[in-house]
């Protein structure tokens, strides 16, 4: 049995809650397709009953799982060429002459999802670093799923997944094939970690970081949490740190906080008042 108006509403208000995740009305059909499995795990015979459950408050972790299941998680190796691009042709260079002393790097990959945007950036550095190898560098991947969470810490992906912008050369070089899927290297793993962390909420205690990607996720929130999330970042960063938005995203929203560069044919930002 199909979910009424008032019930998509409710499914909408519910996510927009847990996570910040405006969901137009255009695409309500996303929540029977993601939903349904949740429902049939948690008992309800339909999706009109398992909203049934949620507005009746049990259990409330449903809330949460609804929100994560509703969460966009797509994404693959190296997405959207050109910031990589600019990260091995400036930003990189910039971070490793300004740490040299520190012999030290942070980088942030907030929404990660399942893992690819910090597993990139990990062979990149060691691709085209190799100087820096015996440094303290570390890769923190951040998401609100779990599901995901646990997804990127296992490091495992099927051919599909490493087929979607990953040069076969570096498949070959970065991951060990164990059967029908590939594991990404203890190099490239061990400089990575991954903890949960919802965007839209108080932040996590996390380090000072050099680096922090926080790509194609501000779409999907308002202004209003924009602006916070601008204010939590800002407090994260170093001062001579640099912020990689997605293309079609902006720091429009806190421009009190962060001013816009040009390199590499790729926009980037950084701190007022960071050297």
């Amino acid at each position: 049995m199909a979910c009424s108006d008032s019930d998509y509403a409710y499914l909408r208000e519910l996510v927009l809650e847990q996570s910040s995740n405006q969901i137009d009305p255009s695409r309500n059909a996303l929540f029977d397709t993601r939903l349904t499995p949740i429902a049939r795990i948690s008992g309800a015979s339909n999706l009109e009953s398992f909203v049934g459950m949620l507005k009746a408050g049990r259990p409330a972790h449903l809330h949460r799982a609804v929100a994560e299941a509703m969460t966009i998680n797509e994404t693959s190796f190296f997405r959207d060429v050109k910031p990589y691009d600019m990260l091995r042709a400036v930003i990189l260079p910039r971070l490793i002459e300004q740490r040299m002393k520190e012999r030290r790097l942070r980088i942030w990959s907030a929404a990660s999802s399942t893992g690819q945007e910090a597993y990139s950036i990990a062979m990149l550095i060691v691709e085209h670093f190799p100087d820096i190898a015996h440094w303290d560098v570390k890769i923190i991947g951040t998401d609100i799923s779990r599901q995901v969470l646990e997804y990127a810490q296992r490091g495992r992906y099927r051919r599909l997944e490493v087929n979607r912008g990953l040069p076969a050369r570096m498949l070959l070089k970065y991951f060990v094939r164990d059967g029908e899927e590939w594991e990404v290297s203890d190099k490239v793993r061990s400089m990575c970690e991954f903890q949960y962390a919802n965007l839209c909420a108080p932040l996590p205690r996390l380090a000072v970081f050099d680096l922090v990607m926080l790509r194609n996720v501000l779409l999907y929130f308002s202004q209003n949490d924009r602006t916070h999330l601008f204010g939590d970042v800002h407090r994260k960063m170093s001062p001579s740190g640099y912020l990689v938005l997605g293309n079609a995203e902006q720091a429009e929203d806190s421009t009190d906080l962060f001013e816009v560069e040009f390199a590499a044919n790729c926009y980037f930002y950084r701190p007022v008042n960071g050297s």
